[in-house]
């Protein structure tokens, strides 16, 4: 006992200077560390939006202490990203790179229109409004892959305030998608949207705004739909992508920007795009360089590729960007989710778009669909609250129309309206024949430019000629395009001697029509009875009611019923001519008007830009263009015992034979496009193409 006191007074003595000391120790320890966290939260942008708002100090310590790019609106990191294996160590060599003193990163320190102190990222590019026609966006080609792998792992470090592990369904789109009714996609139970709000084109370098970006942030957000962002890049330096990244950041800064902003970069091994020949470490550097940018200015910085191009690290380096950013994987399966349950990217991933063939009310045509494996309980703040400037919708956003400029008159009296369609347009004047107006553009989807009076209206291409001193057709007023009119006639594709019937096609159908599903009930009027959901009955069938024109991929058969069984031919229409389509149905049938009758065709042989063949032309730098192939498996033989195995899936030139499978010699399936009848295959280590209802699973 006594030496224990002992020793306790002598502690006591050896303490009592400590209780002077301690206070100024910890006075020096809190300036020391209020000025690196001041000099990280710079690094960081200056900005706590930057932060997430309410992540932990010790969540933030981690972030820190692994390098990892703050995600605003998330704070996640990949879950197999351990604290011993953070990004300081997984960075490529000369990548910048936040250090753990928090020192700015070269993002900001050397992009042009560098970070403020008030975390804002300004822009020295003043980009115009793209158009339509442009030949250089690179997204105009751009396709998504397909492969195995392991499944997704759905886990996340740290959430920022307001974000969940719900998943959340949505979309992303872009001028292709046209003008949308956000209103009714908002009802359709899509959550978010990833918006494309610009590029830079392919071969010039020029930074374009997306025609279609304002209106769709804009509308969606009205409509409650959360909303991300993403850039379609061809930056080939680490400089030009944080030039993007900035002009991406100030263009968004008044938009309520919740989800993540994406970078894109695709069609790169095209040999006309400038980034051609840069190497996968080069490019994934210029990944980080936008991505780390998009971070320092407050945004969650997600990047997208395909499923091939990012397993094993095949074009990019996902050692380096799976662990520093959220990934979005692009992987068509050939049953779409939730049949398909997850991807098959073994990489850790946080959001999947698993079609290009969305069906969506509001949106004509096809449109990606994504699932996310996070979502938000509220919509975050836009970074500026000046309000944005409120914007009409384009109603030429999604034709491409080719300038001209022409006197025509009406071939008969013809309508002009406001918009190019007949929904929910008005009719400003009826056209006569032998009275003119000028022509100003000649549009993919078989509208019109006109000036009259000094207006801007649409006609119906088909009903318009520069002939004036012809005579005019019977009286009437014509809306489209008659199936009886001259057009280039399409001839069916032909192939060797195996490849010799039209895939699809059923006897006596007739013009290599396709037999969708058959139907047959009395006509009951012109488009039957319209639901309030945007779909309308007739002739039995339930169709979702659209207004666009169309025309024949080569030759089609008009009848009077949905069915090749009870439906008589009517009539024709060849490529080139242009009819109005007011209905598809999930059975394959199209319906349409045609001088005022409503006839019917199979949805799979119509198309709706005039000028498909140029556009889905198959060249050997763009193999699969206009074609969908979804992922399928299994060895398969020759079901004749000998078929062509073909450079391209087509049987016209440049596609060239390359090897005849025979006999039992198998091939492996890698993918299949049933509409178009082509089966994808390895065979010899090389891609190959074939007929699909000429081979046959093996064994």
């Amino acid at each position: 006992m006594t030496k224990r006191r002992r020793h306790g007074r002598h502690r006591r003595r050896r303490t009592d200077w400590v209780r002077g000391v301690v206070p100024i120790a910890a006075a020096v320890l809190l300036v020391a560390v209020t000025a690196l966290v001041v000099a990280a939260l710079r690094g960081w942008g200056g900005n706590t939006d930057a932060l997430s708002g309410k992540i932990t100090a010790a969540q933030d310590s981690e972030k820190v202490q692994q390098g990892g790019a703050p995600q605003a609106g998330s704070g996640t990191r990949p879950a197999d990203a351990r604290p011993e294996e953070g990004v300081a160590g997984a960075a490529l060599e000369g990548a910048s790179a936040e250090a753990e003193s928090g020192q700015e990163t070269a993002a900001s320190d050397e992009a042009e229109g560098a970070e403020e102190e008030d975390g804002t990222v300004h822009s020295a590019v003043a980009a115009e409004v793209g158009s339509m026609e442009d030949e250089e966006d690179p997204q105009g080609g751009a396709a998504a892959g397909t492969g195995g792998g392991a499944s997704v792992d759905l886990d996340a470090a740290a959430k920022a305030e307001g974000e969940t592990d719900e998943a959340t369904l949505g979309i992303d789109v872009s001028k292709y998608q046209g003008n949308i009714d956000w209103e009714q996609v908002a009802q359709s139970g899509v959550e978010f949207a990833m918006v494309r709000v610009g590029y830079r084109t392919k071969a010039t370098g020029i930074i374009y705004e997306d025609p279609g970006a304002r209106y769709n942030l804009q509308e969606a957000a009205k409509n409650g739909i959360l909303v991300g962002a993403y850039f379609f890049s061809s930056a080939v330096t680490e400089e030009e992508a944080r030039e993007e990244a900035a002009w991406t950041a100030a263009f968004i800064s008044r938009y309520p920007i919740t989800y993540p902003v994406a970078y894109n970069c695709e069609d790169f091994q095209s040999e006309d795009s400038r980034q051609y020949g840069l190497g996968v470490e080069t490019r994934t550097k210029i990944a980080c360089a936008f991505l780390d940018t998009v971070a320092a200015a407050g945004y969650t910085p997600m990047f997208y590729a395909s499923r091939n191009e990012m397993e094993g690290n095949a074009q990019w380096n996902m050692d380096t960007l799976g662990l520093r950013y959220r990934v979005w994987v692009s992987q068509y399966p050939e049953k779409p989710w939730p049949e398909t349950p997850a991807s098959t990217y073994s990489g850790t991933h946080a959001m999947w778009q698993y079609t290009s063939q969305g069906a969506v009310a509001g949106i004509r045509g096809s449109v990606d669909v994504n699932l996310a494996y996070f979502g938000y309980s509220q919509a975050a703040q836009a970074k500026d609250q000046t309000p944005a400037e409120e914007v009409a919708a384009n109603p030429e956003l999604g034709i491409t129309f080719t300038e001209v400029d022409e006197t025509v008159t009406a071939k008969e009296l013809t309508n002009l309206r406001t918009l190019p369609t007949t929904l929910d347009s008005e009719v400003v004047y009826q056209l006569p024949n032998g009275e003119t107006v000028q022509r100003t553009g000649i549009g993919s989807n078989g509208w019109d430019r006109v000036i009259y009076n000094g207006q801007k209206l649409y006609a119906v291409h088909n009903f318009l000629t520069t002939d004036l001193g012809g005579e005019g057709g019977q009286a009437g007023t014509g809306e489209s395009g008659s199936a009886a009119d001259n057009g280039q006639a399409g001839t069916p594709e032909t192939g060797g001697p195996e490849e010799s019937a039209s895939q699809g096609e059923e006897a006596g159908s007739g013009s290599g029509e396709a037999s969708p599903d058959s139907g047959s009930a009395p006509e009951t009027g012109p488009a039957g009875a319209q639901a309030d959901d945007g779909t309308s009955e007739s002739a039995g069938m339930t169709f979702r009611d659209v207004s666009e024109a169309v025309t024949a991929r080569d030759q089609v058969n008009l009848r009077d019923q949905p069915s090749t069984v009870t439906g008589n031919v009517v009539g024709s229409l060849s490529y080139g001519q242009a009819v109005v389509r007011t209905g598809i149905s999930d059975t394959g049938w199209s319906r349409l008007e045609v001088d005022g009758q409503v006839v019917y065709a199979s949805s799979r042989l119509l198309a709706t830009s005039m000028d498909y063949k140029e556009q889905e032309k198959i060249t050997d730098e763009n193999p699969e263009a206009g074609m969908h192939f979804t992922t399928a498996s299994g060895a398969m033989k020759a079901k004749g015992g000998q078929t062509n195995l073909r450079t391209l899936p087509t049987t016209n030139a440049p596609s060239q034979v390359v090897a005849q499978l025979t006999g039992d010699a198998t091939a492996e399936r890698i993918a299949e496009d049933k509409d178009r009848g082509w089966t994808k295959l390895i065979y010899n280590g090389q891609t190959v193409y074939a007929v699909s209802s000429y081979l046959i699973p093996a064994g």
